[in-house]
């Protein structure tokens, strides 16, 4: 086996890549100059630059959908400050914290301590002390620290404790300063912080609008042209890619994923150009990777939520009804019967409802309030995701599983 595999891997070597640097189509690369994100860059350079002059910049939130260039920009400008600030003579840093891998008040404090060489175990310390830590390590000097906080909401949702004590800081601090850039996808997370957290975090707000499709494709040639070979790319690659991220309500995320993934498909298949078709393939893997990633890291309550607009979705296609019709109380009354058949609590209703708006946030589902005269207002539920795959993750988890059947026996107003 060991010398097939070699051999296997000596032929793939063989055959020269049609990439040049594949890693410039990745959502961790930002590019030297950011296309149609000028005005943002701008902004926030006019906000940040009271750094150079030793004074603190105001906190900023940055809103906008996934996609839209927030992060890039921010740690653009974020490197660019700190390239001047050395030019300059002044001292001026730049921590990039990612919420969703750095998700609690303890590994974020440990991880800006750690930035000023504080030796902080991965557990076991108070968080106070933590805390205490990262404040002398960082006012042994006159300085000004910039936090850029990626996902902001994820840590929100474990509670607003550390932002309330980042926000205040200043006030305790002799030499240095702190300034915080909060960034999310979700344009509702401040309100579920406290309010003086709220006010001081949001003393400037920027929003990013999404791309269209003719900025996707700008986007898409200027990366295309460092990432791949020439002469290997088909003239409709890149124009579908940008289409197809465009409907995807301008997620260039999406569409340098579409433009990555097309390349590795055609070179797993030793095709020497990438064409419509690779993109089409490309689209359909990254959906299905895409569900699977999130839903497995759902909830249990949100994946039996999930779960009972799937199972009113596969009735739906039975019965040749439209899976259009699914409203919130068919979805709530499947939902306490799963609950009640795995034992789990049940929700109350209004909990159900927000829980399907987070799927709907996350793009699993569209919910859309209709009003139904008289009898009031409703949402009707559809999946945004392949109804198989989707239902196929879902039993993976083993507290859904003996659910397996009770699906194929269920009808619409009936279980």
């Amino acid at each position: 086996m060991t010398n097939s595999l070699n051999k296997l891997f000596e032929r793939l070597l063989e055959n020269e890549s049609i990439f040049k640097d594949k890693e410039v189509l990745r959502h961790s690369y930002t590019p030297d100059v950011l296309v149609h994100r000028d005005e943002q860059t701008e902004e926030l350079a006019t906000i940040l630059v009271s750094a150079l002059r030793g004074e603190t910049p105001s906190n900023i939130l940055i809103y906008g959908k996934t996609g839209t260039g927030k992060t890039a920009v921010t740690r653009y400008v974020g490197k660019e400050l700190e390239n001047m600030s050395e030019k300059m003579g002044v001292k001026c840093s730049v921590i990039y914290v990612n919420c969703e891998v750095i998700d609690t008040q303890y590994r974020l404090l440990a991880n800006l301590a750690r930035h000023f060489g504080e030796d902080i175990p991965m557990t076991g310390w108070p968080t106070d002390q933590v805390f205490q830590k990262f404040k002398e390590a960082l006012d042994t000097r006159e300085q000004v620290l910039i936090v850029i906080l990626d996902e902001i909401d994820k840590l929100v949702k474990k509670g607003d404790d550390v932002l309330y004590n980042l926000s205040r800081i200043n006030s305790s601090l002799k030499q240095a300063r702190v300034s915080i850039i909060g960034v999310s996808n979700d344009l509702k997370f401040t309100d579920f912080l406290d309010p003086r957290v709220k006010s001081s975090l949001g003393e400037e707000e920027i929003i990013y609008p999404p791309y269209d499709a003719d900025q996707i494709r700008d986007i898409l040639y200027q990366r295309a042209e460092m990432a791949y070979n020439e002469n290997v790319l088909d003239g409709s690659v890149i124009p579908l890619c940008a289409a197809l991220a465009a409907q995807e309500h301008g997620d260039a995320r999406r569409a340098l994923d579409l433009l990555r993934v097309s390349g590795e498909i055609a070179e797993r298949r030793e095709e020497k150009l990438v064409t419509e078709i690779h993109v089409r393939v490309a689209q359909d893997k990254i959906e299905v990777d895409r569900v699977v990633e999130v839903v497995r890291t759902l909830p249990t309550q949100s994946k039996l939520v999930l779960f009972s607009i799937v199972t009113l979705n596969i009735s739906a296609q039975n019965q040749n009804l439209s899976p259009q019709s699914i409203t919130t109380g068919e979805v709530y009354n499947i939902y306490r019967k799963l609950c009640k058949a795995i034992d789990t609590d049940v929700l109350t209703q209004r909990r159900v409802t927000d829980l399907m708006s987070e799927l709907d946030m996350l793009g699993i589902i569209n919910a859309v309030v209709v009003s139904k005269g008289r009898y009031g207002r409703t949402k009707e539920i559809s999946l945004s995701v392949p109804i198989k795959n989707t239902y196929e993750v879902l039993l993976e988890d083993y507290k859904l599983k003996p659910l397996e059947n009770y699906t194929h026996n269920v009808k619409i107003g009936y279980f």
